[in-house]
């Protein structure tokens, strides 16, 4: 028997990404293919990135001042090679390329992975594992819902190779 659960209450016991962060990310589905093929990263964890990150909005900015769809921080943009932040296939592109940096440096951890994203790979590291700081703890959470509620809409997505 599959499950045929609606949109909003999808099997499991996670948190769903609410519709109108769901429509933004899917408008970005094709940067999001482009920039997930050529980084060697999931589609659905960088939509679950962009989810939480940005709620997949292009013009946001955190109080840290980090910008745009994958909230990039000025230094790590420049290490993307990201020319202009404020472009969501640029920032896209340089937050797959960092995203896909830190699976490969843990070892295809996709948790430690999402943990580095959210408070640099030295306090992963420092820690053995995503750090005791609540909002990364947070964060880690709530990307690995979205991630699970995208793999639950568009099943095998990765499975494509």
């Amino acid at each position: 028997a599959t499950s045929t659960a609606p949109a909003l209450q999808p099997a499991g016991h996670f948190h769903a990404v609410p519709d109108t962060v769901r429509r933004r990310v899917d408008t970005l589905a094709p940067l999001v293919q482009e920039a997930a093929e050529r980084n060697g990263v999931s589609v659905n964890l960088l939509k679950a990135v962009i989810a939480a990150e940005s709620a997949g909005q292009a013009d946001a900015r955190s109080s840290k001042n980090a910008k745009g769809v994958m909230q990039l921080i000025d230094t790590t943009a420049a290490m993307m090679g990201v020319q202009n932040v404020w472009d969501p296939r640029d920032n896209i592109n340089g937050g797959a390329k960092y995203l896909g940096q830190m699976i490969h440096r843990f070892g295809g951890d996709i948790r430690r992975a999402v943990a580095s994203y959210n408070a640099g790979p030295g306090a992963v590291e420092k820690h053995g594992g995503v750090p005791p700081y609540h909002e990364t703890q947070a964060y880690v959470g709530k990307v690995m819902d979205y991630f699970r509620y995208f793999e639950q809409q568009e099943p095998g997505d990765n499975d494509e190779d």
